[in-house]
């Protein structure tokens, strides 16, 4: 038995904790909040923008219904879909990464962990990042990584403003330093994006963690972010085991980040798309012409 093998063994008979905010997905008519055991019909809890009535737990969400929520209908004009991860490192643990990018592009639908495009929020442009969980985790990998620069570089360009909705665990570790290479080259065009005064806002989502944190995530001139999302670097317990502390039970959470000054605002899903538009409007954004629209 190699020892990649006899640690994923050890795993089965662990307890892991809950970090998932996905719902039971029962037999596809009723839905139990994994929060509350609230249990909901599943277009109404749809309806709700897949946030628990009863508890007011917000649900992960793929990036088509993320869009849905922010864009106006039929305005997100999707850019560089036909780029794909490749396998530069030949990378291999229990299974190669070709087959684990495979496997994600055939559960998902998409070519990698981030849709980008441009859009209008109440007719006022918007250029548009948004990371996908089920897509091996949000993993920040090359692809993520040049996508989001080419979207920050045309907002520079077009003078809009960016919303960047960030999900994920972090740099993808298949493609080795090349993935870390993406959180400078994110930073540097969101400082050129800055340079022209124009508006960079991240919405931290869960989870928001690892080089995605340590970069872009707190770059923003506004750092939104959901309900009780998880939101770190490095785990809880490599921290404890670090500071040889026991941390507050909500350490990591968008209301303890509140509190300590790292984000600006919680937004609730059902209110994103009034607060985007009074951002905007704050900071002059304008309607886009009908011969624009």
């Amino acid at each position: 038995m190699s020892l990649i093998d006899w640690f994923a063994a050890r795993r089965k008979d662990q307890f892991v904790g809950k970090v998932s905010q996905d719902t039971d997905e029962g037999d596809g008519l009723w839905v139990k909040c994994s929060e509350c055991s609230q249990v909901a019909y599943r277009k109404d809890l749809i309806s709700n923008f897949n946030v628990c009535s009863n508890c007011g737990h917000h649900n992960r969400i793929n990036s088509d219904e993320r869009i849905n929520i922010i864009a106006d209908k039929n305005s997100f004009e999707e850019f560089d879909s036909s780029l794909s991860p490749t396998d530069p490192l030949g990378f291999k643990d229990r299974r190669s990464y070709a087959d684990r990018i495979k496997e994600s592009q055939a559960g998902t639908g998409l070519r990698d962990g981030v849709v980008t495009g441009i859009c209008s929020v109440n007719s006022m442009p918007l250029a548009l990042a948004v990371m996908d969980f089920r897509f091996m985790g949000g993993s920040m990998g090359s692809v993520v990584g040049e996508k989001i620069t080419r979207i920050i570089e045309r907002a520079t360009l077009e003078n809009f403003p960016i919303l960047i909705v960030c999900a994920s665990g972090g740099a993808r570790m298949q493609e080795g330093m090349l993935s870390l290479m993406q959180m400078a080259k994110i930073s540097g065009a969101l400082k050129k994006h800055k340079e022209k005064n124009l508006l960079y806002m991240p919405l931290l989502t869960h989870p928001t963690t690892g080089g995605v944190t340590a970069s872009f995530a707190m770059l923003g001139d506004l750092i939104l972010a959901e309900p009780k999302a998880l939101i770190g670097f490095a785990g809880r317990r490599v921290i404890e085991q670090t500071l040889r502390e026991k941390l507050p039970d909500n350490f990591q959470t968008a209301e303890y980040l509140l509190e300590h000054g790292f984000v600006d605002v919680i937004v609730k899903r059902k209110d994103l798309k009034d607060t985007l538009t009074k951002i905007l409007k704050i900071h002059g954004v304008k309607e886009l012409s009908k011969a624009n629209m």
